[in-house]
């Protein structure tokens, strides 16, 4: 299992890699953003541990070129913006997990586990959902309403893929929570209901039946009305 942490700060790169490696990971590290981007896409990793604030390249800017080139590897951002909204725009950017500094090693460790195990699952699970004219490949990571190509971004495919895996039951906020964002608690935030308006876009242009419905209190369901 290969790690990359790009981290500005000699004393917290060394202190993630050295924990890390301690549960047995192997870890390569990069000191500012256009180093970790270069490393990034030269290399396979199965987690990014990525700074948001980093010399030559902020942490954001590395994160949209990943995601532009179709690099789904996880990505756990580190930051010291710890406010709500800089969580939300951490996350929505395309994320998987957002941990604020001050942190402990532990709980780092424990979401980077669960990154990585979460990836490892979505490799041997079925490779293709189709539900109504929506079909999902995990493979080519691409969505198709009909003959039409969606483009979605990490998170709204992850929402989609569970909505498919769960079709026609309602899923609660929660679970979203905890399949999606590793979160074992409600952050208290809109992004679900962020990646979820912007994922109804996407897939119901004008005159397409609605597939997302929101069930009041108690979360969503994809199923033809």
């Amino acid at each position: 299992m290969k790690i990359l942490v790009i981290e500005d700060d000699l004393t917290t790169r060394e202190f993630v890699a050295r924990g890390l490696r301690e549960h047995g990971f192997v870890v390569d590290e990069a000191e500012d953003g256009h180093q970790g981007l270069m490393m990034a896409t030269s290399c396979e990793y199965q987690l990014i541990v990525l700074d948001r604030m980093l010399p030559q390249l902020d942490g954001l800017k590395v994160l949209a070129a990943l995601r532009a080139t179709e690099n789904h590897t996880p990505v756990l951002i580190l930051s010291a913006m710890d406010s709500v909204e800089d969580r939300v725009v951490g996350l929505t950017a395309g994320s998987d997990d957002y941990l604020t500094k001050p942190f402990a090693l532990a709980e780092l460790v424990a979401r980077a586990k669960i990154l990585v195990k979460r990836n490892q699952l979505v490799a041997i699970v079925s490779s293709e959902y189709s539900y109504d004219d929506l079909r999902l490949d995990i493979k080519s990571h691409r969505v198709w309403r009909g003959t039409r190509l969606i483009n979605l971004q990490q998170k709204e495919f992850l929402l989609l893929q569970y909505l498919m895996e769960h079709v026609e039951s309602v899923v609660s906020r929660m679970s979203l929570f905890e399949s999606v964002w590793s979160y074992h608690f409600d952050p208290k935030t809109n992004v679900i209901d962020v990646h979820i308006a912007n994922l109804r876009k996407k897939l119901e242009l004008e005159g397409e039946p609605s597939l997302i419905h929101t069930v009041r209190g108690a979360g969503y369901v994809l199923r033809r009305v």
